[in-house]
């Protein structure tokens, strides 16, 4: 599947970080995480941790699937609210959901500052608007259950937007935990030092499931070669929706564009990270080097034929939304650029094993909170495969 336009902004910004080898050999291990992007980093990173030995492998270069095309905002909220959530699931179990997605953005800048590389990472508020006055009402009751489950979150009126801002809402909502990162580097620096204790890393190879049984898992690659584990994780996001044989995903477009960098952004409030309730939603933030990264305009997903050629529309749709917020601040495009993304109908993960896979684990992060998903499938992936229980390990499973 082709996952993502020309010309999305971190690989051009970073350039090669590290280069990898294709695979050229048989090989044996504990563990072959398929996929390299962030899932598959973190999840590499988390398992040699725990001293397993690791194989990675690819068919892309390293993060250069839809990892390179994410805009990387690291929330705690979801696409999903915590009132809709309730309705579905009930009180105890959208709070963990809601609780647990908190407590990892405060685990990943630990993980930042442990690799010595904070790859952009910032702490930022994350400011969550009315997109229409009758949304209003919806984030009261979304502020009182937020504040139910022990999140910190403030809620804001018309007269508190109006002295942040250029421009007026009803209601928003301001969580004080949130965050950017440039996720591209943080994949290959994860990598880099998963390598350094002895993972195995591969790209541009090609895989092709074979056996998969308890204690023992096969995969043939395109130059012939076999690779067995006792286990395997599918970190493969959207593409794997086609092997596992039944629906799990919707598959969209979104698009996006940054700016060249600026030295002001008169009325941005604390350069907050900024999103709606309206669905599909538009988000902004900015960059460590200074630029405005501004995200949305959603479509449908038909072929990427279609999706790139869509990008000069929705960017310049982009843009003009972007001045209606903020028109004292000169937004002046540098690259715009198209993903492809898979929501659930929850908007949720599916974090865990299968019984038609055994053997197998699966880390698949879909929605709008990838990064924070892929964090948490990582820790409950490792302990699950050490014979532990997380205490998260119940809550994206396959058969809810």
């Amino acid at each position: 599947m082709d996952l993502i336009s020309n010309h999305p902004f971190w690989p051009i910004q970073n350039g090669l970080i590290q280069s990898y080898p294709k695979l050229r050999g048989s090989i044996d291990c504990d563990v072959i995480v398929v996929g390299a992007g962030i899932t598959g980093a973190l999840c590499a990173f988390h398992l040699v941790k725990a001293g397993f030995d690791v194989v990675v492998v690819d068919k892309r270069d390293v993060a250069g699937g839809s990892t390179s095309a994410s805009t990387s905002l690291i929330q705690y909220e979801l696409d999903t609210p915590l009132t809709e959530l309730r309705e579905r699931y009930g009180k105890d179990r959208s709070e963990r959901i809601y609780q647990s997605c908190y407590r990892s953005v405060e685990t990943l800048r630990s993980l930042c500052a442990e690799i010595d590389d904070q790859s952009g990472f910032t702490r930022k508020a994350s400011f969550y608007y009315a997109s229409r006055p009758r949304d209003a009402k919806g984030l009261r009751e979304e502020h009182r259950l937020r504040r139910e489950a022990g999140i910190e979150v403030d809620l804001l009126d018309r007269t508190d937007i109006e002295s942040r801002f250029p421009f007026t809402r009803e209601a928003a909502l301001l969580s004080k935990r949130a965050a950017e990162v440039d996720v591209y580097r943080l994949t290959h620096r994860l990598l880099r030092r998963a390598q350094g204790k002895g993972a195995r890393i591969y790209d541009r190879t090609t895989l092709k499931v074979g056996e998969t049984a308890p204690g023992r898992v096969t995969f043939h690659s395109d130059g012939g070669h076999v690779l067995r584990a006792k286990l395997a994780v599918f970190a493969t996001g959207y593409e794997i929706v086609e092997m596992l044989g039944r629906r799990l995903v919707n598959l969209n477009s979104s698009f996006a564009l940054i700016s060249e960098p600026l030295e002001n952004f008169p009325g941005w409030w604390d350069r907050c990270l900024i999103w709606e309730t309206a669905r599909p939603y538009l988000y902004l933030r900015s960059t460590v080097d200074g630029r405005i990264l501004v995200g949305g305009e959603d479509a449908r997903y038909r072929n990427p034929v279609v999706r790139d050629a869509a990008i000069p529309k929705k960017a310049a749709r982009l843009e003009k939304r972007f001045r209606s917020l903020f028109p004292d601040i000169p937004l002046d495009p540098a690259y715009a650029w198209a993903g492809t993304f898979g929501e659930t109908d929850d908007g949720l993960p599916y974090i865990g094993t299968r019984p038609d896979w055994p053997g197998c684990f699966f880390a698949l992060g879909f929605g709008g909170n990838g990064i924070v998903y892929s964090l948490i499938a990582a820790e409950i992936l490792t302990e699950a495969m050490q014979g532990k229980t997380h205490p998260d390990a119940d809550l994206f499973p396959f058969d809810r």
